[in-house]
């Protein structure tokens, strides 16, 4: 349900900010149903690389996927409150790294070119629909009519594949670990999947679609195909081989190339653009951890390998508070024009 909120969600947030579809409650409606569909008939190769392709699969028991979903659900949770659009592939991922980790076992290539698509597949995404988004300017700046009422049609149309295609992808996240410890079978766990996910699409999701669709850039219909249908291609190619990538940076991605082909660098200055970029690099460390933890105290029940990394985290959290109030008392200094 949090991957419903978060990811399949936000595959509509273009369709609803473009006015395309003009109620949340409908544009989630629409999502729950593509990404339903897109588990069910697309969804078992990403579950087979989840469940087997980053640690070995005899490693992961009942208990250890409890630990892997609880790690990767904290994370999502934390990240729906906010409202941020967060890639539901990082946080399991790295859930499932955290037990690789606390076991001393990894496929490490698997991961490597895991990552290397995070990395790859958003950065496609920008580059194309920066690169397509300057030719509809020019077209519009040459005089040419770029929006017509079938372009609404079209656009709703588009939002549906990359649900499907959240459905692809995604719902593996929460089914894989369950599949490799033989709690379900891979068609089972595609249909069980995929209709918590599109329940939560619908439940919890208006957070994230506000933030996707009005909150970024705003755009028109034929931007946000552009948006869409990029991403939903790239998101199911990934799909057929396997990689589970993240679809929310794709969007985002796609979000970003379209703003700064429109309004240039001046959309990085968002604040919304640097939370979303700085909790894409926190939030798989973030399940990580806590997969590491919960595995190290109540299945190796291992209280000194805890000790240190816990005592990184609480430094770290303390030298960003020291850090914060020393900058409060900067400037409290040259506002007033003395100490404090």
């Amino acid at each position: 349900m949090n991957i419903g909120a978060s990811g399949a969600a936000a595959s509509m947030g273009v369709a609803y900010g473009s006015g395309a579809i003009k109620k949340a409650r409908i544009a989630l409606i629409i999502c729950s149903i593509g990404v339903f569909t897109g588990a069910v008939i697309g969804g078992g190769e990403v579950v087979k690389t989840i469940s087997s392709g980053i640690i070995p699969q005899e490693m992961i028991t009942a208990k250890v996927v409890i630990i892997i979903l609880l790690s990767a659900t904290c994370s999502l949770f934390l990240a729906n409150l906010i409202g941020i659009p967060l890639s539901t592939s990082e946080v399991t991922v790295g859930a499932v790294v955290g037990v690789g980790v606390a076991y001393k076992v990894l496929f490490v290539h698997s991961l490597l070119t895991i990552m290397m698509f995070w990395v790859l597949v958003p950065v496609t995404a920008f580059i194309i629909t920066y690169i397509m988004g300057k030719g509809l300017y020019f077209f519009q700046n040459k005089g040419l009519q770029t929006e017509h009422h079938i372009l609404t049609y079209v656009l709703i149309v588009s939002g549906f594949f990359e649900a499907f295609s959240a459905g692809m992808n995604n719902v593996a996240n929460a089914v894989g670990p369950s599949v490799a410890a033989g709690l379900l079978s891979v068609g089972k766990g595609t249909w069980i999947g995929g209709f918590f996910v599109a329940l939560g699409a619908v439940l919890l999701g208006k957070r994230v679609l506000e933030t996707n669709g009005k909150k970024i850039t705003h755009y028109e219909k034929s931007e946000g195909i552009l948006i869409s249908a990029t991403g939903a291609i790239l998101v199911i190619i990934s799909s057929l081989y396997g990689l589970p990538v993240p679809l929310t940076q794709v969007t985002s991605s796609s979000i970003i190339g379209i703003g700064m082909a429109k309004n240039g660098k001046s959309i990085l200055q968002k604040s919304i653009v640097k939370k979303i970029f700085s909790i894409w690099i926190v939030s798989p460390l973030i399940s990580l951890t806590i997969s590491y933890f919960l595995v190290e105290l109540f299945l190796d029940i291992d209280i000194y390998a805890v000790i240190i990394p816990l005592s990184v985290i609480i430094a770290t959290l303390g030298g960003l508070t020291l850090l914060k109030v020393m900058n409060e008392e900067k400037r409290s200094y040259y506002e007033d024009g003395g100490g404090i």
